[in-house]
């Protein structure tokens, strides 16, 4: 699915800010795969990144114009998150601040001076997580919920919930499964009633088999069997600014696709 422009009126003169999110489950794997050129064509102001699967000391793949933030988990090869950014945040936060919740890289917080952005990689429930996923997501709410108590949020990754039965091809066969249990949609809608906009769904409410998740196995994605789990919220009150969000099928190189944001500057 192309991004499409939509009729909306922001206040004329500001700025455009692209923003890019990619689970690419193992970036080691997609820079082999072409990620530098996928990185350039898409030329976004924010490039965020989960499941990074980096260890410390490993190098990082870097590009003129960007500075780059990294979260990596404390186990060698699993979880992590990262952000390029072309403008110089004020300050950076990695974690929530929950010690138990902080040993898996699944969050870096960048503040400007007008939003914060964030990245996140919440955790998946399978493997008997479902409880350490339900402390997660209430940790998770009340951190984004002081951050846009500051100033506006915009937060993006891979929220691993099926928050609706458009969101998924397979909804009815799948629900009770990890990212589909009913405590873990109740909690995604917790989180946007405290304030924030799922900005694909907010523009395009009706609009089926867009995932941005597919299994490796019997060609789901070519089949077009996924799950959208990928997603940029954005404060409420940043809506009068949005121009578009878009999920980007084309682009290969991990079992999830680039989900973007355009936005005006704050």
């Amino acid at each position: 699915m192309s991004e499409t422009e939509i009729q909306c009126t922001p206040e004329a003169g500001l700025p455009k800010l692209k923003f890019v999110s990619w689970n690419v489950n193992g970036l080691r794997a997609v820079v082999a795969k072409g990620f530098a050129d996928i990185f350039s064509e898409l030329d976004a102001d924010f490039f965020c990144l989960q499941e990074t699967k980096l260890s410390p000391g490993v190098p990082t793949p870097e590009f003129p114009g960007y500075e780059s933030f990294w979260n990596l988990a404390d186990r060698k090869g699993y979880s992590g998150t990262a952000i390029y950014s072309r403008l110089h945040p004020l300050a950076v936060t990695y974690g929530l601040g929950v010690d138990d919740l902080d040993h898996e890289g699944r969050v870096i917080t960048l503040e400007f001076s007008d939003f914060y952005l964030l990245t996140v990689y919440t955790p998946n429930s399978g493997m008997d997580r479902l409880d350490f996923r339900g402390r997660w997501d209430e940790a998770f709410r009340q951190y984004v919920v002081g951050l846009d108590a500051r100033k506006p949020l915009i937060m993006c990754g891979d929220f691993n919930v099926v928050h609706q039965p458009i969101d998924a091809r397979n909804f009815d066969e799948m629900r009770g499964s990890a990212c589909i249990t009913d405590q873990e949609r109740d909690a995604y809608t917790r989180l946007l009633a405290c304030g924030f906009t799922d900005t694909f769904r907010f523009l395009y409410p009706a609009q089926e088999k867009a995932y941005s998740w597919w299994s490796y196995k019997q060609l789901s994605r070519r089949r077009n069997i996924g799950w959208r789990i990928d997603a940029f919220l954005i404060s409420d009150r940043l809506r009068p600014l949005l121009l578009d969000a878009g999920i980007l099928r084309s682009i290969l190189g991990s079992d999830h696709c680039p989900v973007t944001l355009s936005l005006r500057l704050p």
